[in-house]
């Protein structure tokens, strides 16, 4: 575990401090695309954000591969190199498409060499648990379509997700966390080596993550661009593939379980494992496909129909539509990965079922407005306090003439600062002590209100 510990440090330090520099290249480089129609965020932001990630991956490598017991991985598997080939590969064509908008059948041919690239070092999918029927092995043409298919629907899932600051990181950590917990008990509770690598790419993809999310948190300072989207779908479903389609799930029984493993759920998790993991990010690109195709557009056309879109449509914040989507990756996730661990309880089920709950109740919260009590108010946003409403009564009853001092104030724009109110900018005095709020003064009242945002 220290070792992994170590990785993952490791390569969230080189990518959280590589993020700051990648950030200035891309400024010099004219990799600020313009705002389009689609896009939530007010000002061009630079991204090829996937360069600092992509050098953490590399060097996370590079340090299991000198450790005691990860560096013995590398020498019994090809699958570290395997993924690294691909991941440059699939780096490449990100990083070309931040700065050149490539076209996506481009891409989606990139995508798939990449995968192909895998494959043919050894990172495919041999065999699959089919409830009913068992294990069933794969010849080679079928696992091979069956990895490329995996890692493309993953890379394009994450992709489509990457709309709100530090959501697609945010996620993709999440999963990640949970895939790390369940490849680690299969490697280290039933002794199976061939889960090691899973484990092994889980920690460093959340390395990546967490190295990135500090500078990508709203408001953004970089975005990781497709650079960095493809690259954590990519090791994303690079482990999701070793768990499934190289850990035998009838080795984890023996003896008289062994002929009860086909009537039994969780020997099916190494197969639903992965589809958890993705289930939002895969659950949108799905609602993608059929509303562009049912619009006569293509599955590849960008619009604001995403989740984290009608998120924000119906009232939420840009922070607490993240928060939304945070609360539900987890929930899936860990769900899936506590049902591996005691199928037989149901107190998970029931904990599962009040979680969902409550995240129905997050949905819904834009229809009414939320009071803190009064003991808690010190520990709770300015928009949750009572003593805001009764501001906003008092200033409702101000007279039009009251001059500055006197209470007048600006509310905030739409989406996060909807309702955090600004002072207005000092203006040219006018008769009767009121103020005039000329062309500066509404210039710095813009600016006040930007930066609030």
């Amino acid at each position: 575990m220290r070792e992994y510990l170590l990785t993952l440090c490791v390569t969230a330090a080189v990518t959280y401090l590589l993020t700051g520099p990648v950030r200035k290249f891309a400024i010099v480089a004219g990799a600020m695309p313009e705002i389009r129609a689609r896009d939530v965020h007010r000002e061009p932001t630079p991204r090829l954000g996937g360069i600092a990630m992509f050098f953490g991956l590399c060097a996370g490598l590079l340090v299991a591969d000198h450790l005691t017991n990860l560096g013995q991985l590398f020498e019994k598997s090809n699958e570290p190199r395997a993924l690294l080939s691909g991941a440059a590969l699939i780096w490449l064509i990100g990083v070309l498409d931040d700065k050149f908008e490539i076209d996506a059948l481009i891409k989606l041919g990139g995508q798939m060499i990449a995968a192909g690239v895998m494959v043919m070092q050894g990172l495919t999918i041999l065999w699959l648990p089919v409830p009913g029927v068992g294990t069933v092995a794969l010849t080679q043409w079928q696992g091979t379509l069956l990895t490329v298919a995996l890692v493309v629907i993953t890379i394009n899932a994450v992709n489509f997700v990457d709309g709100l600051d530090g959501l697609a990181a945010g996620m993709v950590c999440i999963a990640s966390a949970a895939f790390f917990m369940y490849a680690y008990r299969i490697w280290y509770s039933y002794g199976i080596e061939a889960a090691a690598p899973a484990t092994l790419f889980a920690a460093i993809l959340m390395g990546m993550c967490l190295g990135f999310l500090p500078h990508n948190m709203h408001p953004a300072r970089i975005f990781m661009g497709d650079s960095g989207s493809m690259l954590i779908g990519l090791v994303l479903a690079a482990g999701a593939i070793s768990i499934t389609g190289q850990v035998d799930p009838d080795s984890l029984f023996g003896g008289s379980e062994r002929s009860t493993v086909h009537q039994m759920v969780p020997v099916y998790i190494p197969l639903v494992m992965p589809l958890t993991i993705i289930a939002i990010p895969a659950a949108d690109l799905i609602l993608a496909i059929v509303r562009r195709t049912w619009r006569g557009q293509s599955p590849f056309a960008a619009d604001r129909g995403h989740l984290h879109h009608r998120l924000l449509e119906i009232g939420h914040s840009h922070s607490r539509a993240v928060l939304i989507m945070y609360f539900w990756s987890a929930l899936i996730a860990f769900g899936a990965l506590a049902y591996s661990v005691n199928s037989a309880s149901m107190w998970i089920v029931l904990g599962v079922v009040l979680l969902s709950a409550i995240g129905l109740v997050l949905l819904l919260l834009p229809r009414f407005t939320p009071r803190a009590p009064r003991w808690a108010e010190a520990f709770v946003p300015p928009r949750y306090r009572r003593r805001r409403a009764s501001a906003t009564a008092a200033d409702a009853s101000t007279p039009a003439g009251s001059g500055p001092g006197e209470g007048h104030e600006s509310t905030g724009g739409p989406g996060e600062n909807a309702g955090h109110r600004t002072p207005v900018a000092a203006g040219v005095s006018g008769v009767n002590g009121a103020t005039a709020v000329g062309p500066r003064a509404r210039l710095a009242d813009r600016r006040n209100a930007d930066s609030a945002r």
